[in-house]
């Protein structure tokens, strides 16, 4: 039999690299943390974590039970969670979102979701993809709002048991250029043509991507700013600062700013849904999954501005 409380030590020494640190973060002597992975290894019959003078290593059959103790950490606070809603005065919903698709779609979600669902207590909390989506397997969020760019979403098949990846839409990236700006009567542009220019970055996402087509392209990126917020970056473009790579539900709608077009392959951000695969449905989820997927098909059909336009 294995004991979930050795399962979490060895989880603790998994995390923290040696016994002893990990017996500081779980409030244990170092002698009774190896005492737990000693009991666990006669439980396996197996070998679970190799000790040296540079740390702790895991064996094959200790990943393993990391591995499971990550699924099973994430089922008994999901069951918390879940537990919690059930005992509430009124149902509650806990919504995870990225700062732009909050600001552009949610504002679209929510009055109808509000509208059908008064009763319905609403949480909102803001959390790049990486930690929305652990945010909802381990039950601190009902759904999330996310995105990625060219790589993988979020959300892979057997890296996140229990979790499902629903695309909303896509949100092409678009340059923006200050006013007077030699490509902005263009109607495309390529991102070549700008390795003279300097970068004002909105996320370092973006920075990647950059990075990776400039070396394709044979030229340096010189960084002039570099931001966690596209609204700041846009800011910084008005003001003269260099230009930038914008999704297009973060495209500021006031100001000069020119919007141009970037020719074929043209990049763009994959947005959608993180949700749980619950056992039960769970109403208010599901009714907020089709106010926000209503929202998204919105949004799409407004990226078709015409290219060149101020934003």
């Amino acid at each position: 039999m294995i004991d979930v409380h050795r399962l979490r030590v060895l989880r603790a020494v998994a995390e923290h690299g040696s016994f002893n640190r990990a017996a500081g973060a779980l409030l244990l002597t170092p002698s009774a943390v190896s005492q737990h992975i000693a009991a666990l290894e006669r439980a396996v019959g197996h070998p679970v974590a190799v000790r040296s003078t540079r740390g702790v290593t895991l064996t094959e059959p200790g990943r393993l039970l990391v591995e499971a103790a990550e699924s099973i950490s994430a089922e008994l606070d999901q069951v918390r969670h879940a537990i919690d809603r059930l005992t509430a005065e009124r149902p509650r919903l806990t919504v995870a979102t990225f700062t732009s698709g909050g600001r552009h779609l949610l504002p679209a979600a929510l009055p109808r979701f509000v509208e059908a669902h008064p009763e319905v207590e609403l949480t909102v909390l803001e959390s790049e993809p990486e930690g929305a989506a652990a945010m909802v397997r381990g039950g601190a969020a009902d759904l999330a709002l996310a995105y990625h760019f060219d790589g993988p979403p979020p959300v892979r098949p057997g890296e996140r048991p229990g979790l499902d990846w629903v695309p909303l839409m896509e949100d092409p990236l678009w340059l923006v250029l200050p006013p007077g700006h030699r490509l902005a009567d263009r109607p495309s542009a390529g991102l070549a043509e700008l390795a003279s220019d300097r970068w004002v970055l909105g996320c370092l996402k973006t920075e990647a991507f950059l990075r990776r087509y400039a070396e394709l392209a044979g030229f340096d990126l010189r960084v002039a700013a570099s931001t966690t917020d596209y609204f700041f970056a846009q800011t910084l473009v008005a003001a003269g600062v260099g230009v930038s790579l914008v999704p297009h539900v973060s495209l500021s709608t006031t100001g000069e700013l020119i919007a141009v077009r970037i020719e074929p392959p043209r990049p763009a951000r994959h947005i959608g849904l993180v949700l749980p695969r619950r056992r039960r449905p769970h109403p208010p989820t599901q009714a907020f999954a089709a106010a926000l997927t209503a929202a998204a098909a919105a949004a799409a059909a407004s990226t078709h501005t015409p290219t060149g336009e101020r934003p």
